[in-house]
């Protein structure tokens, strides 16, 4: 094979790889803006705020190391909503149910359905858990969305070297002559014919 027709081959490989890589660039570039943007506007909607800085609410051991960072801030993202829903919410529920499970305490209650004061931490359970769900959800969003922006500079920056490769190599085959044959280390040209 000569070396100019093996030059514009990978060059041109190089550019068909690069022109999909800077177009996948695009796509993640917009995942993460979309993600990141309906996970903010659904969570600014719902007008959650941390507990104030000094407020009783933050003394807590099992909250405190975890939302003092955020004291007074509205939960806009999705880090916040993981750490109000394993650090505030969490922490106030295993208050209310003694350490036990939604299930559990629905199985209690269903065995003892005259008492209404299980019945009413059942109902608070179940919708603390929901918004911890929701607030969760909002979480794995989030990462998506920040996993989308990573991939967009992984995919923009070997789009862009593939790029550049890419013209090197047109520039080379060019300066190459026809008759320059590629060297393979271990193959004899005068067995293979030319190409």
């Amino acid at each position: 094979m000569r070396r100019k027709s093996f030059d514009t081959l990978i060059s041109s490989a190089a550019l068909v790889l690069a022109a999909v890589l800077l177009s996948a660039s695009g796509l993640l570039l917009w995942a993460h803006t979309f993600v990141s943007d309906n996970v903010r506007t659904q969570l600014s909607s719902e007008k959650i705020f941390f507990p104030a800085k000094g407020s009783e609410a933050l003394n807590d051991p099992a909250i405190k190391p975890y939302l003092s960072k955020y004291a007074g801030q509205q939960l806009v993202n999705g880090e916040q909503a993981k750490a109000y829903a394993d650090h505030f919410i969490a922490v106030h529920l295993k208050g209310i149910s003694g350490g036990k499970t939604y299930s559990e305490l629905s199985a209690q209650s269903i065995a003892s359905p005259n008492d209404t004061v299980l019945a009413g931490k059942v109902a608070t359970v179940f919708k603390g858990e929901t918004l911890r769900g929701l607030l969760l959800n909002a979480y794995a969003f989030g990462t998506m969305a920040t996993v989308a922006f990573v991939a967009f500079w992984i995919a923009l920056g070997s789009g862009l070297l593939l790029l550049v490769l890419a013209a090197m190599g047109m520039v080379h085959a060019r300066r190459t002559g026809t008759e320059v044959a590629l060297h393979v280390p271990g193959w004899h040209p005068e067995s293979q014919p030319v190409v």
